[in-house]
């Protein structure tokens, strides 16, 4: 028999989708065939960015070649790439009147490039449309190889996050393919190039508080300069289940030791996703 799942906290309610603005969204998603992360991600912010008119675009269609344990994105073969993705994309990002566009994608190691070049053709086409929205993009690893990375960096996004999940010790758990290490290179390639560099971590997943601060460490040795902290949250009975529920308390005190260690942006809170608040982290 599975484990019994521990109780949610009160900090962990989630305010249910509603609103003009949230609706806009969800028919301008819709309308033009789009893919986001906080559906496919079960993100618990989904009724607070969208009620405000924002999202995070996921790129390259909403199946995962990688099956990582953490995570609600459907995995298995997917389907070829819509090369009029970035066109609706950008379109879309101007019917929105963003001035902040967030961008990840699947992992796709089914493609000869991995997904590199559709990544920068969609950046250049959300820069063209939208000339004075500022892009922040979400990568995956592209295993680690220098040149493909190269390829988001040339396209010029204000800000590249590669996320580490979590602490090195659990990553092997956790990540199906990715590198607790490549992690740290393509971070270290990025924060070179003069990008800024994100990433950030689930907690709840077994991690001890010295491992956390660890990462920072090893994050910030790395050139990367935000990072955000977060409850892990089970998506379903076949993913890892949570450890613990950290208190806000707790994530208010990583809060205050990151910014103490360097990083210019700390977001440390129970329901802080990646692209949450991504908007303040661009200078």
């Amino acid at each position: 028999m599975p484990e019994p799942l521990l109780r949610k906290p009160d900090w962990l309610k989630i305010r249910i989708p509603s609103g003009k603005a949230y609706v806009k969204v969800k028919e301008i998603v819709e309308r033009h065939k789009l893919h986001t992360i906080c559906t496919s991600g079960q993100c618990p912010n989904m009724a607070e960015c969208w009620g405000l008119g924002t999202a995070t675009f996921m790129i390259l269609g909403d199946i995962c070649t990688r099956s990582c344990k953490f995570c609600a994105t459907k995995t298995g073969k997917p389907d070829p790439v819509d090369p009029d993705e970035p066109r609706n994309l950008a379109e879309s990002v101007s019917l929105m009147g963003l001035k902040h566009c967030v961008i990840t994608s699947v992992d796709r190691d089914d493609l000869p490039d991995l997904g590199a070049g559709h990544w920068a053709e969609t950046i250049r086409a959300v820069k063209a449309v939208n000339p004075h929205t500022t892009i922040e993009t979400l990568i995956p690893d592209f295993q680690g190889k220098p040149e493909l990375i190269q390829k988001v960096i040339d396209a010029g996004p204000e800000v590249i996050s590669h996320n580490l999940e979590t602490v090195r010790r659990i990553t092997p758990q956790v990540r199906s393919a990715a590198k607790y290490d490549r992690s740290l290179q393509v971070l270290r390639q990025i924060a070179a190039s003069g990008i800024t560099a994100k990433s950030g971590i689930m907690a709840g997943l077994g991690e001890t508080e010295a491992e956390v601060l660890e990462t920072m460490d090893d994050l910030l040795a790395a050139g990367c300069t935000v990072m955000t902290i977060g409850q892990y949250l089970q998506p379903t009975r076949d993913h890892l289940p949570v450890a613990d529920y950290v208190h806000p308390g707790v994530f208010e005190k990583w809060e205050k030791i990151g910014l103490e260690k360097g990083f210019r942006f700390v977001e440390s809170k129970p329901l802080v996703r990646s692209s949450y608040h991504a908007e303040k982290h661009v200078l």
